[in-house]
């Protein structure tokens, strides 16, 4: 269940990040209170997940979820160029992601 909670926790971080385009430095009200209220519940379900999960594992993991996920929205959304060393970048962050999962205890 502390997985599930990370993948989730790191998503709503994908959401918050591309959410601080949207708030135009905290200037635009309703950009800048779903981004805030991004930000209470990821750390929030971070912090569940760390109480059975090792904390370097989880804020890895957690920080991973959202760069690739903002990276990738990046992309579709906001139009940031798309390259192949960003992209194999973004694939060994993925690699990292997956293989702190499985080395996890």
């Amino acid at each position: 269940m502390a997985w599930i909670i990370l993948i989730v926790a790191g998503l709503l971080e994908t959401g918050w990040a591309i959410g601080l385009k949207y708030t135009e430095g905290f200037t635009k009200l309703w950009p800048s209170v779903a981004t805030i209220a991004g930000i209470v519940v990821s750390m929030y379900l971070l912090s569940v997940a760390a109480r059975t999960l090792p904390i370097g594992t989880a804020y890895a993991v957690w920080v991973g979820i959202g760069a690739a996920g903002t990276v990738i929205l990046g992309i579709i959304l906001l139009g940031e160029p798309i390259n192949a060393a960003r992209m194999f970048f973004l694939a060994l962050l993925l690699v990292a992601i997956v293989g702190l999962k499985f080395t996890s205890h």
